[in-house]
């Protein structure tokens, strides 16, 4: 049993294989120069053979074994190259999808961790497995995924979520941070800051990074203008019913378009706005802590602490810390 099994199916962007194969072979070569156990990994789809990426590009796998037995293995699926959310909703409906979802749902039923980045992400949904927990996908389909998936938490600003053995990141090179966050799990540390150094991958830290808020906006010309007017006032953020006035909408409307574009209610989508910006301030200035709460509109660091552990998984000094330790590297 491999330590790590890649699931291919037609259409997946060549990209997030490639990107987990390099990954995975430099874990390997650093531990064995260390001494230490490395990562075992393979190519699977539901069938077997020669599976067709996105572009002409092609790999060879093996047929995903069924069955119990391997609940230490690591399902991870790359995103799958769609160019819109009925594409997506579409090609989930193909055979090799279909058996996909129900080996993702067994594997999980049976005790085994499963990682999908991208609009893979929605293969974890059909499969039950997203069901009461947080997860998050690539910007531009987070509204879709909310829309479908009323009994998961929709995260669409972070860029990696963790919960329990189901792990979700973002856009296709999201990839990378799955793989570095699995690495520091399994073979520690060591091996998967060394792979963060060789590969050039300090700037990307696995501790939950956050979307830019214009991505956010998904294009919607209102979300935009708010997105901007909230980047311009703070630390003074106007309420949500001033910001409506301003825009010239109702709350309700106002609302409308954030949920659609975001997947998230106004205030959290203004949350997300300012914590963006908190971590901005804290990985490129030596601005204090309290100083960065005032800068960002809270009134004390204790509850800057206290969010930015609950959104984004970490302390601001973590923050801080994957900065200096990006800068050294």
């Amino acid at each position: 049993m491999a330590d790590f099994e890649v699931l291919v199916l037609d259409g997946t962007n060549p990209s997030g294989v490639a990107m987990t194969r390099d990954i995975l072979a430099a874990a390997a070569l650093f531990a064995a120069k260390q001494g230490d156990p490395a990562p075992t990994w393979g190519f699977y789809s539901p069938l077997g053979g020669r599976v067709a990426l996105q572009g002409g590009l092609s790999v060879e796998t093996r047929r995903l074994p069924g069955g119990s037995g391997r609940r230490g293995a690591t399902l991870l699926i790359p995103g799958l190259w769609v160019g819109h959310a009925r594409e997506l909703m579409k090609r989930l409906e193909a055979d090799d999808c279909r058996r996909a979802i129900r080996r993702i749902a067994a594997h999980v039923a049976d005790g085994g961790q499963v990682a999908a980045s991208c609009s893979a992400v929605f293969l974890l949904q059909a499969a039950g497995v997203l069901t009461g927990r947080q997860a998050t996908t690539t910007w531009w389909l987070a509204p879709e995924l909310a829309r479908i998936a009323k009994d998961t938490q929709v995260a669409a600003n972070r860029i990696l979520c963790v919960d329990g053995p189901v792990i979700t990141a973002g856009a296709a090179f999201a990839q990378s941070d799955v793989m570095l966050y699995l690495l520091r799990k399994r073979f520690g540390a060591k091996v998967a800051d060394g792979v963060s150094r060789v590969l050039l991958l300090h700037e990307r830290s696995e501790q939950a990074q956050f979307v830019l808020p214009s991505m956010l906006a998904s294009g919607d010309a209102l979300v935009t203008r708010l997105t901007e007017r909230v980047e311009t006032a703070l630390p003074s953020v106007p309420s949500v019913p001033e910001l409506a006035r301003e825009l010239c909408v109702s709350e309700r409307t106002l609302g409308r378009h954030v949920r659609r574009a975001t997947g998230m209610g106004t205030s959290d989508m203004i949350q997300s706005i300012r914590l963006h910006r908190a971590r901005s301030l804290l990985q490129n200035t030596r601005m204090a802590i309290e100083q960065v709460a005032a800068a960002v509109g809270y009134q004390d660091a204790t509850a800057l602490r206290r969010l930015m552990r609950k959104v984004g998984g970490a302390t601001p000094r973590q923050f801080r810390s994957s900065a200096d330790v990006g800068a050294k590297a």
